[in-house]
């Protein structure tokens, strides 16, 4: 037990230790600045992506990269990374393919026919039109769920029932004492 308690104090003491004068710091190493380039391709003799990029050594790395895209298309992404973020200016307008555009498309019919669709209820009532019909097995089972739980209530009130006449019989028959919420209180 004496060993417990030497190192538990030991313990706390360490935790309390000025150690700062341990730890050497990691000096700060200014950046340097920097070039680098390369090109590759995926046939010998074939160029299809290039990436260059420069740094000042103040912070602020300037690049260009280029790539082919699965349309023959080069493309070209100039870039800025400073203190305040990643700012990239793309050499092509992006195009939604067909597949995107016929997306878009249903998805703002669909959000339009919503919209429409509320815009004739009052805030938070639903059309009962729209909601959902229960099939003959749903109702089924919400029926036999119903019946369940309204005969557990009856049993639960049965028991209530039971237990408030013993409170009362056995306060009734107190002689010594009384009875407080069942609760026995010599006097």
């Amino acid at each position: 037990m004496k060993q417990f308690i030497v190192f538990v104090v030991c313990l706390l003491g360490a935790t309390r230790a000025d150690v700062s004068h341990l730890v050497t710091p990691e000096p700060k190493v200014p950046a340097s600045p920097y070039v680098f380039s390369y090109q590759a391709g995926r046939a010998p003799g074939h160029v299809d992506r290039q990436h260059t990029e420069v740094s000042d050594g103040s912070g602020v790395i300037r690049g260009a990269f280029s790539y082919v895209d699965p349309k023959n298309q080069v493309r070209t992404v100039q870039y800025v990374a400073d203190e305040h973020g990643f700012h990239p200016q793309l050499s092509h307008k992006l195009e939604d393919s067909a597949a995107v555009k016929a997306a878009k498309r249903r998805h703002f019919e669909a959000y339009n026919r919503i919209a429409q669709e509320h815009a004739s209820q009052t805030p938070g009532q639903a059309s009962l039109a729209a909601a959902p019909h229960a099939s003959a097995a749903v109702a089924h089972a919400t029926q036999k769920h119903l019946s369940a739980f309204e005969r557990i209530a009856a049993e639960h009130a049965a028991i209530g029932r039971q237990q408030e006449a013993q409170r009362l019989a056995l306060a009734a028959q107190s002689e010594h004492g009384e009875v407080d919420n069942g609760q026995y209180h010599p006097e």
